[in-house]
């Protein structure tokens, strides 16, 4: 007859052990040891099942070209001037990436700036309910020929004169959630490659007059391939302000931003999403070899080509972890601008357009509050975005300060409160650095960027709270 020995508990044994006169006080102490190794041992088999977080990506991109006529954005020499057609179309482009249970969203917009603070809390609860996604950079690339997006369906600011417009937005908000979902249902198991390259002569310091101008002259960009190599996408980062199209062309276009993802996304497949940088003082230089120095074509093109190589030269790399961390909130600064004075009141309507500037003065009727972004990605690469326009050495001094393998400043990202430049640009003063254009307490962005370093550290787990 065969006999099997049925499953004995530690408890079980230790009660026979006792109670038998056969064994002696050796042996169990052996036996007990063997109980112990072979359940420290099980115990350990079972965490090693536990599967390694998973890294998940998938990109798509809508369309967002008004299709009535609305006031355009960027040019106060425009007032309220109604665009007359479109010379290349707008688009939102959606990457959205998975690490493990968290999702993130970068969605890059061919628009002056990020949506307003109600389209975008819109935008944001959507994505969270209908997708999961908690955590989310919307950006403007910063062209001056998109809408104007601050108008309100109320009396004096919008409702009945620019009806139009309030219908855009509407739509416009379901573009962008279409996007991000479109992305997020075609998300495939995948790898993140990032790196960056210095570009010598292709943006210039607007600003100051003081040598050495400052001019955050980096390139850098996240690859996204999936496992067998082919590109899901590319996120560019680079500051420069896409301006090369004159305020008197009322028609809507990309700038170079648009031949720029085309080119990339032709030689290199997927989508191409673009964050401007710190790009307040910053504006395109093309190259003087360039056949047409001031053609929008070709500074998206010498661009791209920059991007090309920088993108084949990366070699994917295996992260210490696939994690994801993200911190967010608004801060509150002073106005340097009385809104509310009525002479300064009609000189901004004067310059801009009456409807316009009450809906400034309600997001500013409580301080100036721009919102800071952090996201540290796999320990070592730093995403920092702010709602404006910053100067260049913001992004400078916290890239040297931050200490993480790669570091990307997103602009004109989720909100929009106007330029925030450096404490020595507004003692200087001039465009982009007084009160007209730069609303917030002098210091308001140096204070951001500290709070950007306290929190890169506090992710990385060096600070504590």
């Amino acid at each position: 007859m065969e006999h099997r020995a049925s499953p004995v508990s530690l408890n079980e044994w230790l009660v026979w052990s006792q109670t038998s006169g056969g064994v002696t006080l050796r042996i169990r102490t052996i036996a007990l040891s063997l109980l112990l190794f072979f359940s420290a041992v099980s115990g350990c088999l079972a965490q090693s099942a536990v599967p390694e977080p998973e890294f998940r990506a998938g990109a798509a991109r809508t369309d967002i070209t008004p299709s009535s006529p609305v006031p355009m954005w960027g040019y106060g020499d425009r007032h309220d001037a109604l665009s007359t057609g479109i010379l290349d179309p707008l688009h939102a482009d959606a990457l959205v990436l998975q690490f493990g249970n968290e999702k993130l969203a970068l969605v890059g917009l061919d628009l002056g700036r990020s949506p307003s603070e109600a389209s975008l809390q819109h935008i944001r609860e959507r994505i969270l309910t209908e997708a999961g996604i908690k955590y989310s950079f919307i950006a403007g690339s910063h062209t001056h020929h998109g809408p104007v997006l601050e108008l309100t369906d109320q009396p004096g600011k919008g409702q009945g004169r620019f009806d139009a417009t309030i219908r855009y937005y509407r739509d416009l908000e379901d573009n962008i959630v279409a996007a991000i979902l479109e992305a997020d249902r075609r998300r495939v198991a995948a790898r993140l490659i990032t790196g960056a390259t210095t570009v010598n002569d292709l943006n210039r310091n607007r600003h100051t007059k003081i040598e050495p101008k400052p001019v955050d002259r980096q390139l850098a960009i996240i690859r996204v391939e999936d496992l067998s190599g082919r590109t899901i996408a590319s996120v560019i980062n680079f500051a420069a302000h896409p301006t090369m199209h004159p305020s008197s062309l009322l028609k809507f276009s990309a700038d170079y931003v648009g031949h720029l993802k085309a080119e990339v996304t032709r030689e290199l497949g997927g989508e191409t999403i673009f964050f401007n940088g710190a790009a307040g003082d910053l504006s395109v230089n093309p190259r003087s070899n360039s056949p047409s120095p001031r053609d929008p074509q070709s500074y998206g093109l010498a661009l791209a080509r920059e991007v090309i190589t920088l993108a084949r030269s990366l070699q994917p790399v295996n992260p210490p972890q696939i994690s994801l961390k993200v911190l967010e909130d608004r801060f509150t600064f002073s106005s340097r601008t009385d809104l509310a004075n009525p002479l300064v009141r009609k000189l901004y309507e004067k310059a801009f357009f009456p409807e316009l500037i009450p809906n400034f003065i309600d997001e500013y009727s409580n301080g100036i509050r721009p919102r800071l972004t952090v996201a540290l990605i796999n320990g070592d690469i730093a995403i920092v975005s702010g709602s404006g326009e910053f100067f260049s050495q913001h992004a400078i001094r916290l890239r040297e300060r931050a200490r993480v393998g790669q570091l990307f400043f997103f602009g004109y990202c989720n909100g929009y409160h106007q330029y925030f430049p450096t404490i020595e640009a507004a003692a200087e003063g001039g465009y982009g650095a007084d009160n007209q254009v730069a609303p917030a307490e002098v210091g308001a962005g140096e204070n951001l960027m500290n709070q950007a370093l306290k929190w890169i550290f506090q992710l990385k787990g060096l600070l504590r709270k």
